[in-house]
């Protein structure tokens, strides 16, 4: 088939592009910036536009037309669907293992799929992040009956899937913009509850066996507590398909980590973590797990708030985290804008200058985003840990770091 995705450059877009490029189709994509995602595809040999989206009669001319959540403008049809939709049919071809929560389900999606790859299930792997033992991918395609997929809260997007195994590591208020409250998402987690088999699978807790944690910080290869709650998860999972402890752990133990989740590098004797977190909980347990990691080390944070409608509902949170951080400096730049979700009433509600004046700590400032690289370049020693933090364009800062 000619598929067309819309939005390409998404984490979960891209995922599903790759997927289809690996069956033999034709594949082609459009987004409005170019990005190392779309620059990774190109060389793949996809087809992307950079620039508004195509029209509809252009859409005509495809077989299959997939198009992000964050497109608002495009109605489905039999033939254009958006990626929620068109993952959510997958679904139903495969035995699927769909992991959802406010925190971790990328991690915990990238444990159990290395979980299942060495106990010989070679599934498919379809995730929110690119991993090191996926060729630096967010796609795995196997060749069994078994999907493993980052299943999203957003937009109710996971009421698309029909899994036989969910996992739920926890769920927090978040994504308010679309749910207004904690009692909307617990609905629709009910509801996607509800898509289970009658002899389907949901795990909502994990083995809090002591034995099992203590073997488990010993063996994995990223920091944090947070982690070993994952692999827990990850290895409960495994349980329930009558994989033996010996290979989940065999697996955990191999776990490099993942793109902008704790990513350490080195730049000379400055240490650079990229890390993903954008919730003031996952904030929380990154800067924990940092300071547990380098006791002695001088620790300095760079963090872009995410959606300004997400830093509004959640400010007092944000300022609590900040208040009593546990590390020696952090910047905080501006709100990163994201295309299609926002309403523009919050602009004006909310900034990081009114975000930084109400945490009243002095370890911490703001600085717009095209300062920072000049002010960490005449502040910093070399030998701090850097942590790059936030789920928008952060990492361009890192990139600037010679």
């Amino acid at each position: 088939m000619k598929i067309h995705f819309i939005g390409i450059g998404g984490i979960g877009v891209s995922a599903l592009a790759q997927y289809y490029l690996a069956k033999g189709h034709k594949i082609s994509g459009s987004d409005l910036v170019s990005s190392e995602i779309t620059q990774a595809l190109k060389k793949k040999g996809v087809k992307i536009r950079i620039g508004p989206h195509y029209s509809k009669n252009i859409l005509k001319k495809f077989d299959l037309v997939v198009y992000s959540p964050a497109v608002r403008d495009i109605q489905s049809t039999a033939h254009i669907k958006s990626y929620p939709e068109a993952l959510g049919e997958l679904t139903k071809k495969y035995l699927t293992i769909a992991v959802s929560g406010t925190h971790g389900k990328s991690t915990v999606t990238v444990m159990i799929g290395l979980i299942l790859i060495k106990a010989g299930f070679d599934p498919t792997v379809i995730v929110g992040t690119k991993v090191k033992e996926f060729n630096n991918s967010n796609c795995r395609v196997g060749k069994s009956k078994y999907l493993v997929i980052e299943a999203d809260e957003h937009f109710a997007s996971f009421l698309n899937y029909w899994p036989k195994v969910i996992v739920i590591t926890n769920i927090e208020k978040d994504h308010l913009d679309y749910y207004k409250n904690i009692n909307n998402m617990l609905k629709a987690y009910r509801k996607y509850i509800s898509h289970l088999p009658k002899d389907g699978i949901l795990i909502t807790d994990k083995s809090t066996d002591k034995k099992e944690v203590k073997k488990l910080r010993k063996i994995l290869k990223v920091p944090g507590e947070h982690n070993v709650s994952n692999a827990l998860m990850a290895l409960t999972a495994a349980r329930s398909l009558k994989i033996p402890d010996k290979i989940s752990y065999q697996a955990l133990s191999s776990y490099q980590g993942a793109w902008r989740r704790f990513e350490v590098r080195k730049k000379g004797q400055l240490t650079i973590v990229s890390d993903y977190a954008h919730h003031p909980t996952e904030i929380t347990v990154t800067l924990k797990a940092a300071r547990e990691k380098w006791p002695k080390k001088e620790i300095w944070c760079v963090f872009q708030p995410h959606q300004y409608q997400r830093t509004h509902y959640l400010f007092n949170d944000f300022v609590k985290v900040f208040s009593r951080t546990p590390i020696d400096k952090v910047i905080i730049t501006d709100i990163y804008d994201v295309a299609g979700r926002e309403n523009k009433n919050f602009k004006k509600k909310v900034n990081s200058e009114k975000l930084v004046k109400a945490i009243k700590n002095p370890k911490v400032i703001y600085l717009p985003k095209k300062k920072i690289t000049s002010y960490l370049k005449n502040n910093l020693q070399s030998r701090e840990v850097i942590i790059m933090m936030g789920a928008g364009d952060i990492y361009e800062v890192d990139k600037a770091l010679k």
